[in-house]
C-alpha cells in the first residue's frame, strides 16, 4: 500500500521540481498579486509559503481593475519552474497581455531578471538540454520549439515541430504540458479529457529524441475516491521519496486541488500502486488571521494590481476609494487570502465611521458568486448588509451587476463584527454580523460555483467600495480565521 497526498485548497497547475533537500511547487495566481506563488516541503505532506516571483507584471488598466476594465478569468497560469546550470527559471503566459514571460534568478527568493519570449506559448513547459533550451506547448496540438541562447524567442532555423495531436476532441484535447528528459529519454506529460463525457485523464508520450515521434496514450484515470472527476494536469518529481505524479482535480467551489500519487517506472512507462490511501497535507503560512499591527502577512494577495497610496496600516488595515464602483469586482485594493477546506470560517471587526453615504466594507466568500457581508452607510446611518451574486450567463461571463440585497439590519455603533463561514462540502457560504455578543445570520446561505469567469477557487476577501461618492475609507481590525478539518 502507498499513500497519496491531497491538497484542500485552491493550488492549480502545479509545477514541483526537488532541490537542496526540498520540493518546491509553482502554482498559477491569475489576477491575484503578488504573483507566482511558489511553496516548499522536505516531506510532500507539510507544505509552507515560500515567496512569490513577481509583485506585478505590465500594469496595464485592466490588471490595475482600471475603468471597466479587468483581467477575471485571465492573468498569469500554467507556470513552469526549472533548474538548469545554477539558475532557477520560470516561464508562464499572461492571458490578458497574449504575452509569455520568463524569470531567472539564482535564488528562489529573487530577486528575479524578467524578459518576454516572442510568441504566445499556451501552458508551456521548459526543457535544457544539451545547453540548448526549449518550449512545448499547445492545446490539441502539442509543439516542441527551440529557443534562442538569449531565450527571448524561437531560434532562427530551430527545432520546431508538431509532436502529439488530439484533434477532434469534443472536451478537452491534450494541454498542460510537462517534458522531462529522465535517463536518455523525452517523456511529456498532458492532461485531455474522455471524449464521451468531461473527465480528467492523464496522458503520456515518450520519445528516444526530440526529433523522433512521440508514442503513449492515457496512463492514469482515476479520482481515488475523492471526488468523480479525474485526477490531471501535471508533471513528474523525484527526490528522496521516490518518484511522483503532481496532478490536480476539479473540487467544486473551493477550486482546483492538487494530488500526490507515487510510482515506480516499469517497462518506460509509470506504474500505480492498486492499492493506495490519501493523506491530507498541512500547510503553514498559506493562510491565517491577522492583526495588521505590521501590514499584511505574505499570505495575503490582492485582487488585481494595488494602488498603495489608497492603503494603509496605521490602526489596521484601512482601505480608501477613489472612484464609484458598482459592486466588488471592481473595488480596488480587495484583500485576498486562499480558503482551506472542507470548512473554514472568518471574520474581522469594520469600523464605518468615515464612510461616505453609499459606501459598503466588507467580508467576502470571494469568487464569481459571491457573499458579502459588512457595513453600508445610507442616509448617514450604517447598516449591516449582507449581498450576493448568483451567476446566470456563458461559464466565462462574469454577471457583472450589483448583487442582490438579502439583508439589512440598523446599527447602533460605529464598528461592526461580521463572520463568514465557507462549507465545501456542500458549496455554501453562510454570513453573520455580531450584536450583544451573539451572531446573527444575515441573508440566506448562499451556494458558491466555480465558474471560469474567475477561474478560481472561492477565497475570503476585505473590499471597500463606493457608489455615490468617493474619498470614504473603512478600517478593518482583528482578523481572525479558523479552519475544521472533519
Amino acid at each position: 500500500m502507498s499513500t497519496c497526498y491531497h491538497f484542500n485548497l485552491d493550488i492549480p497547475d502545479p509545477d514541483v521540481i526537488f532541490h537542496d533537500g526540498y520540493y518546491y511547487l509553482i502554482t498559477t495566481t491569475m489576477h491575484f498579486f503578488p504573483g507566482a506563488e511558489i511553496l516548499r516541503s522536505r516531506d510532500l505532506k507539510n507544505w509552507e509559503h515560500f515567496s512569490y516571483v513577481f509583485e506585478k507584471l505590465d500594469s496595464t488598466k485592466a490588471q490595475r481593475l482600471e475603468g471597466d476594465g479587468y483581467i477575471y478569468g485571465k492573468g498569469m497560469w500554467a507556470p513552469s519552474l526549472r533548474f538548469y546550470d545554477g539558475v532557477f527559471y520560470v516561464v508562464f503566459s499572461s492571458n490578458d497581455l497574449k504575452k509569455t514571460f520568463l524569470y531567472r534568478s539564482d535564488d528562489l527568493k529573487g530577486p528575479w531578471k524578467r524578459n518576454e519570449i516572442k510568441g504566445f506559448y499556451h501552458d508551456s513547459s521548459l526543457l535544457f538540454d544539451d545547453e540548448k533550451a526549449y518550449i512545448v506547448y499547445g492545446n490539441k496540438d502539442i509543439y516542441l520549439t527551440e529557443l534562442n541562447k538569449e531565450l527571448t524567442g524561437p531560434k532562427k532555423d530551430g527545432l520546431h515541430r508538431l509532436i502529439v495531436s488530439d484533434e477532434g476532441n469534443p472536451s478537452l484535447g491534450y494541454e498542460g504540458s510537462h517534458i522531462y528528459k529522465i535517463n536518455g529519454r523525452y517523456y511529456l506529460f498532458l492532461i485531455h479529457s474522455l471524449r464521451d463525457r468531461w473527465r480528467r485523464v492523464e496522458a503520456m508520450f515518450s520519445s528516444d529524441s526530440l526529433e523522433s515521434e512521440f508514442i503513449g496514450g492515457d496512463i492514469f484515470n482515476e479520482d481515488l475516491g475523492i471526488k468523480d472527476a479525474g485526477i490531471a494536469q501535471g508533471g513528474v518529481v523525484t527526490g528522496p521519496l521516490g518518484n511522483h505524479l503532481i496532478m490536480f482535480q476539479d473540487s467544486g467551489a473551493i477550486g482546483r486541488c492538487p494530488v500526490i500519487v507515487p510510482f515506480e517506472w516499469k517497462d518506460g512507462k509509470p506504474s500505480f500502486d492498486s492499492n493506495m490511501t490519501v493523506e491530507e497535507c498541512s500547510f503553514t503560512g498559506l493562510f491565517g488571521s491577522d492583526d495588521f499591527k505590521e501590514g499584511c502577512k505574505s499570505f495575503w494577495q490582492f485582487n488585481h494590481e494595488p494602488d498603495l497610496n489608497l492603503v494603509n496600516f496605521k490602526d489596521g488595515l484601512s482601505l480608501t476609494t477613489d472612484r464609484l464602483t458598482k459592486n466588488i469586482f471592481h473595488a480596488k485594493n480587495t484583500l485576498t487570502q486562499k480558503a482551506m477546506g472542507p470548512k473554514c470560517e472568518a471574520e474581522v471587526t469594520i469600523d464605518g465611521r468615515h464612510l461616505n453615504n453609499g459606501d459598503y466594507a466588507g467580508l467576502s466568500a470571494f469568487q464569481g458568486d459571491y457573499a458579502f457581508i459588512g457595513v453600508k452607510k445610507e442616509t448617514d446611518k450604517l447598516y449591516a448588509v449582507m449581498l450576493s451574486n448568483e451567476s446566470k450567463g456563458g461559464i466565462w461571463e462574469l454577471e457583472d451587476g450589483e448583487g442582490k440585497q438579502e439583508g439589512k439590519e440598523l446599527l447602533d455603533d460605529n464598528n461592526i463584527r461580521v463572520r463568514v463561514e465557507l462549507d465545501f462540502m456542500k458549496d455554501i457560504a453562510t454570513c453573520f454580523y455580531e450584536k450583544k455578543g451573539e451572531y446573527i445570520k444575515l441573508g440566506t446561505p448562499h451556494k458558491l460555483t466555480f465558474r471560469l469567469d474567475h477561474f478560481t477557487g472561492a477565497r475570503v476577501a476585505l473590499s471597500m467600495f463606493s457608489t455615490l461618492n468617493h474619498g470614504g475609507s473603512a478600517t478593518f481590525k482583528d482578523y481572525k480565521y479558523l479552519t475544521y478539518n472533519l
